[in-house]
Protein backbone atom coordinates (compact mmCIF):
# COMPACT_ATOMS: atom_id res chain seq x y z
CA UNK A 1 0.00 0.00 0.00
CA UNK A 2 1.09 3.60 -0.91
CA UNK A 3 -0.31 7.18 0.34
CA UNK A 4 -1.61 8.85 -3.31
CA UNK A 5 -1.72 12.65 -2.49
CA UNK A 6 -4.99 13.89 -4.95
CA UNK A 7 -6.59 17.29 -6.04
CA UNK A 8 -9.86 16.44 -7.72
CA UNK A 9 -11.41 19.54 -8.41
CA UNK A 10 -9.19 21.33 -11.29
CA UNK A 11 -10.85 23.73 -13.95
CA UNK A 12 -9.35 24.23 -17.36
CA UNK A 13 -10.11 26.83 -19.66
CA UNK A 14 -12.64 25.18 -21.19
CA UNK A 15 -14.76 26.32 -17.92
CA UNK A 16 -15.81 30.20 -18.21
CA UNK A 17 -14.50 30.88 -14.70
CA UNK A 18 -11.15 29.00 -15.36
CA UNK A 19 -8.02 31.58 -15.93
CA UNK A 20 -6.47 31.20 -20.20
CA UNK A 21 -3.33 29.81 -18.27
CA UNK A 22 -5.53 27.00 -17.39
CA UNK A 23 -4.03 24.72 -20.31
CA UNK A 24 -4.32 20.89 -20.22
CA UNK A 25 -0.34 20.86 -20.54
CA UNK A 26 0.33 23.81 -17.50
CA UNK A 27 -2.50 22.07 -15.56
CA UNK A 28 -0.51 18.58 -15.33
CA UNK A 29 3.30 20.73 -15.39
CA UNK A 30 2.16 22.75 -11.71
CA UNK A 31 0.34 19.34 -10.48
CA UNK A 32 3.61 17.33 -11.09
CA UNK A 33 5.62 20.31 -9.46
CA UNK A 34 3.25 20.04 -6.06
CA UNK A 35 3.94 17.03 -6.28
CA UNK A 36 0.18 15.39 -7.00
CA UNK A 37 -0.37 11.68 -7.86
CA UNK A 38 -3.73 12.15 -8.75
CA UNK A 39 -5.51 14.98 -10.67
CA UNK A 40 -9.86 15.40 -11.24
CA UNK A 41 -10.50 17.08 -13.96
CA UNK A 42 -14.06 18.87 -13.53
CA UNK A 43 -15.13 21.16 -16.37
CA UNK A 44 -18.34 23.03 -15.31
CA UNK A 45 -20.95 20.96 -17.15
CA UNK A 46 -18.25 19.47 -20.01
CA UNK A 47 -15.75 16.52 -20.07
CA UNK A 48 -13.90 17.51 -23.16
CA UNK A 49 -10.21 18.43 -21.78
CA UNK A 50 -10.56 15.10 -19.87
CA UNK A 51 -8.59 12.64 -22.40
CA UNK A 52 -5.75 14.93 -23.80
CA UNK A 53 -5.19 15.83 -20.10
CA UNK A 54 -5.05 12.12 -19.30
CA UNK A 55 -2.88 11.50 -21.77
CA UNK A 56 -0.36 14.05 -20.77
CA UNK A 57 -0.12 13.39 -17.28
CA UNK A 58 0.98 9.96 -18.22
CA UNK A 59 4.53 11.22 -18.63
CA UNK A 60 4.30 12.83 -15.24
CA UNK A 61 3.28 9.52 -13.42
CA UNK A 62 0.04 11.68 -12.70
CA UNK A 63 -3.27 9.59 -13.04
CA UNK A 64 -5.91 11.31 -13.97
CA UNK A 65 -9.53 11.24 -12.85
CA UNK A 66 -11.98 12.40 -15.63
CA UNK A 67 -15.39 13.78 -14.85
CA UNK A 68 -17.21 17.25 -14.78
CA UNK A 69 -18.35 19.53 -12.49
CA UNK A 70 -22.91 19.33 -13.49
CA UNK A 71 -25.00 22.24 -12.16
CA UNK A 72 -27.60 21.04 -11.33
CA UNK A 73 -31.60 22.03 -12.09
CA UNK A 74 -31.29 22.70 -8.15
CA UNK A 75 -28.39 24.52 -9.33
CA UNK A 76 -26.48 22.09 -6.97
CA UNK A 77 -22.87 21.61 -7.91
CA UNK A 78 -21.74 18.00 -8.58
CA UNK A 79 -18.16 16.29 -8.99
CA UNK A 80 -18.87 13.36 -11.23
CA UNK A 81 -16.62 10.85 -12.23
CA UNK A 82 -16.09 7.68 -14.54
CA UNK A 83 -13.64 5.10 -15.41
CA UNK A 84 -13.38 4.82 -19.41
CA UNK A 85 -13.59 6.84 -22.15
CA UNK A 86 -16.71 5.10 -22.72
CA UNK A 87 -18.96 6.23 -19.90
CA UNK A 88 -17.49 9.28 -20.11
CA UNK A 89 -18.50 9.57 -23.86
CA UNK A 90 -21.93 8.78 -22.83
CA UNK A 91 -22.42 11.37 -19.70
CA UNK A 92 -21.28 14.23 -22.29
CA UNK A 93 -23.75 13.33 -24.48
CA UNK A 94 -25.93 13.43 -21.37
CA UNK A 95 -25.12 17.06 -20.38
CA UNK A 96 -24.94 18.24 -24.18
CA UNK A 97 -28.27 17.16 -24.48
CA UNK A 98 -29.58 18.71 -21.17
CA UNK A 99 -27.72 21.53 -21.04
CA UNK A 100 -29.94 24.88 -22.23
CA UNK A 101 -29.70 26.42 -25.46
CA UNK A 102 -28.29 30.05 -23.84
CA UNK A 103 -25.55 31.59 -26.09
CA UNK A 104 -22.14 32.45 -24.02
CA UNK A 105 -21.16 36.14 -24.20
CA UNK A 106 -16.81 35.78 -23.16
CA UNK A 107 -16.87 39.42 -22.73
CA UNK A 108 -19.03 38.77 -19.85
CA UNK A 109 -18.59 35.11 -18.70
CA UNK A 110 -14.97 34.14 -20.29
CA UNK A 111 -13.93 31.92 -23.12
CA UNK A 112 -14.51 28.39 -23.39
CA UNK A 113 -12.50 26.78 -25.63
CA UNK A 114 -10.98 23.60 -26.03
CA UNK A 115 -7.14 23.20 -26.93
CA UNK A 116 -4.97 20.46 -28.42
CA UNK A 117 -1.31 20.21 -26.71
CA UNK A 118 0.12 23.26 -28.45
CA UNK A 119 -2.00 24.54 -27.25
CA UNK A 120 -4.19 25.58 -29.77
CA UNK A 121 -7.73 26.05 -29.55
CA UNK A 122 -9.43 23.30 -31.61
CA UNK A 123 -13.15 23.87 -30.36
CA UNK A 124 -14.91 26.84 -28.86
CA UNK A 125 -18.31 25.35 -26.85
CA UNK A 126 -21.07 28.34 -27.76
CA UNK A 127 -23.72 27.30 -24.69
CA UNK A 128 -23.32 28.88 -21.60
CA UNK A 129 -21.48 26.13 -19.62
CA UNK A 130 -21.96 27.34 -16.22
CA UNK A 131 -26.13 27.34 -16.51
CA UNK A 132 -28.10 24.68 -14.69
CA UNK A 133 -28.73 21.39 -16.57
CA UNK A 134 -32.18 20.76 -16.86
CA UNK A 135 -32.07 17.14 -14.82
CA UNK A 136 -32.38 17.45 -11.45
CA UNK A 137 -29.83 16.55 -8.00
CA UNK A 138 -31.13 13.00 -7.82
CA UNK A 139 -31.59 12.07 -11.30
CA UNK A 140 -27.87 13.08 -12.35
CA UNK A 141 -27.23 11.36 -8.94
CA UNK A 142 -28.68 8.00 -10.73
CA UNK A 143 -27.50 8.45 -14.21
CA UNK A 144 -23.64 8.78 -13.19
CA UNK A 145 -24.52 5.45 -10.99
CA UNK A 146 -26.32 3.76 -13.83
CA UNK A 147 -22.58 4.30 -15.74
CA UNK A 148 -20.93 3.42 -12.70
CA UNK A 149 -19.05 6.78 -12.05
CA UNK A 150 -18.61 8.46 -8.75
CA UNK A 151 -21.24 11.18 -7.18
CA UNK A 152 -19.92 13.98 -5.17
CA UNK A 153 -21.46 16.84 -3.70
CA UNK A 154 -19.31 19.64 -4.34
CA UNK A 155 -18.19 22.02 -1.47
CA UNK A 156 -21.02 21.19 0.58
CA UNK A 157 -19.69 24.48 3.29
CA UNK A 158 -20.65 27.43 0.83
CA UNK A 159 -23.13 29.48 0.65
CA UNK A 160 -23.97 29.34 -2.65
CA UNK A 161 -24.08 26.51 -5.67
CA UNK A 162 -23.95 23.88 -2.29
CA UNK A 163 -26.48 20.96 -1.31
CA UNK A 164 -27.41 22.97 1.91
CA UNK A 165 -27.79 26.64 0.31
CA UNK A 166 -29.47 25.28 -2.68
CA UNK A 167 -31.84 22.29 -0.76
CA UNK A 168 -31.07 22.99 2.96
CA UNK A 169 -30.60 19.77 4.04
CA UNK A 170 -28.52 16.44 2.98
CA UNK A 171 -31.53 14.20 1.56
CA UNK A 172 -31.80 11.04 3.33
CA UNK A 173 -31.71 8.86 0.70
CA UNK A 174 -28.84 10.28 -1.03
CA UNK A 175 -26.48 8.31 -2.98
CA UNK A 176 -23.36 9.93 -2.72
CA UNK A 177 -20.25 8.02 -3.15
CA UNK A 178 -18.25 11.13 -0.92
CA UNK A 179 -18.85 14.58 -0.34
CA UNK A 180 -16.30 17.58 -0.86
CA UNK A 181 -15.56 20.22 1.84
CA UNK A 182 -14.02 23.28 0.61
CA UNK A 183 -10.89 24.51 1.61
CA UNK A 184 -12.32 27.55 3.50
CA UNK A 185 -13.89 25.24 6.50
CA UNK A 186 -12.81 22.83 9.11
CA UNK A 187 -13.97 19.30 8.26
CA UNK A 188 -14.43 18.50 11.60
CA UNK A 189 -16.09 21.95 13.02
CA UNK A 190 -18.51 21.54 9.84
CA UNK A 191 -19.16 17.57 10.65
CA UNK A 192 -19.94 18.65 14.48
CA UNK A 193 -22.10 21.25 13.26
CA UNK A 194 -24.04 19.00 10.56
CA UNK A 195 -23.95 15.57 12.16
CA UNK A 196 -25.18 14.08 9.00
CA UNK A 197 -22.30 14.62 7.13
CA UNK A 198 -20.35 11.91 9.10
CA UNK A 199 -22.39 9.02 7.56
CA UNK A 200 -20.19 9.88 4.54
CA UNK A 201 -16.22 9.97 3.71
CA UNK A 202 -15.22 13.49 2.99
CA UNK A 203 -12.90 14.27 0.66
CA UNK A 204 -11.24 18.28 0.70
CA UNK A 205 -10.30 19.90 -2.63
CA UNK A 206 -8.49 23.19 -4.29
CA UNK A 207 -11.48 23.77 -6.98
CA UNK A 208 -8.98 25.36 -9.06
CA UNK A 209 -9.32 28.14 -11.91
CA UNK A 210 -6.00 29.28 -11.67
CA UNK A 211 -2.66 27.85 -11.75
CA UNK A 212 -1.68 29.30 -8.29
CA UNK A 213 -4.40 27.20 -6.86
CA UNK A 214 -3.60 23.45 -7.81
CA UNK A 215 -2.78 21.39 -4.82
CA UNK A 216 -4.24 24.00 -2.34
CA UNK A 217 -6.74 21.61 -1.15
CA UNK A 218 -5.40 17.98 -0.96
CA UNK A 219 -6.78 14.35 -0.55
CA UNK A 220 -4.82 11.73 0.79
CA UNK A 221 -5.37 7.58 -0.54
CA UNK A 222 -4.03 4.47 0.76
CA UNK A 223 -4.18 2.47 -2.43
CA UNK A 224 -1.78 -0.62 -3.76
CA UNK A 225 -2.09 1.70 -6.83
CA UNK A 226 -3.64 4.88 -8.98
CA UNK A 227 -6.67 3.44 -10.07
CA UNK A 228 -10.39 4.27 -10.91
CA UNK A 229 -11.70 1.20 -8.84
CA UNK A 230 -8.90 1.52 -6.08
CA UNK A 231 -10.00 5.24 -5.25
CA UNK A 232 -13.34 3.48 -4.91
CA UNK A 233 -12.58 1.55 -2.85
CA UNK A 234 -10.62 4.29 -0.53
CA UNK A 235 -14.07 6.12 -0.94
CA UNK A 236 -15.84 3.39 0.14
CA UNK A 237 -13.26 2.44 2.92
CA UNK A 238 -13.41 -1.46 2.29
CA UNK A 239 -10.76 -3.51 1.66
CA UNK A 240 -8.09 -1.52 3.81
CA UNK A 241 -7.94 1.26 1.11
CA UNK A 242 -8.55 4.55 3.06
CA UNK A 243 -9.73 8.27 2.34
CA UNK A 244 -7.68 10.64 4.25
CA UNK A 245 -8.79 14.39 4.50
CA UNK A 246 -6.20 17.12 5.79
Amino acid sequence: MKIFRADLHIHTVLSPCGDLDMSPGNIISKASGMGLDIVGITDHNTTRHCSLISRLAVEKGIFVMQGAEITTKEEVHCLAFFENTDTLSLFQKFLDNNLPSVINDPAKFGYQVQVDENEMIIYEEKKLLINAISKSFEEVEKYVHELNGLFIPAHIDRMKNSIYSQLGFLPGNMNADALEISINSSTEQFAAAHPEVNKFTVIRCSDAHYLANIGNGITSFLLEDDTFSEIKQALKGINGRITITS
